[in-house]
């Protein structure tokens, strides 16, 4: 899998940036993460996010009001998407007032971690945590319990 991550905000609190850092490192799959600070408009944090994927790949957006899907559902998303777009998949995580109507349009899927609101830069751990998921069931690990 080649990975894209597309940020708004950089990860400074020391605590999340070590756990968001030991998912990386656990992660077998290459991933590019770019950063953004969030000072513009909703609209131009959107232009600046879908400006720094790579062509062909599968755009998934984080969004408070996306589908809630399992774990499993997520690994079988990838599995398809490692088929289908060459393992190519690029995610979108948005500033605090969240993504632009464009990038939503854009996207392939949108995805939500719950129904709650998180804040985007716990979501980006957490991602990371279901991407490190998603590897070890399709190694058959026993990390992810049913």
């Amino acid at each position: 899998m080649h990975i894209t991550l597309s940020v708004i905000g950089k990860l400074k609190d020391p605590p999340l940036k070590a756990l968001y850092l030991e998912y990386q490192k656990r992660l077998d799959w290459k991933l590019n993460l770019h950063e953004f600070e969030g000072k513009a408009s909703q609209r131009q944090e959107g232009e600046l996010l879908l400006s720094s994927l790579p062509q062909q790949s599968y755009l998934i957006a984080l969004d408070e009001k996306g589908e809630n899907i399992k774990s499993e559902e997520f690994t079988r998303l990838l599995q398809y998407i490692q088929l289908h777009h060459q393992g190519k998949v690029s995610f979108i995580i948005g500033g605090a007032s969240g993504l632009s109507e464009d990038v939503k349009a854009k996207a392939q899927k949108s995805i939500a971690f719950g129904r709650m609101t998180w804040p985007h830069l716990l979501t980006r751990v957490m991602l990371m945590e279901q991407l490190y998921r998603a590897q070890q069931i399709l190694k058959g690990h026993p990390y992810h319990r049913e």
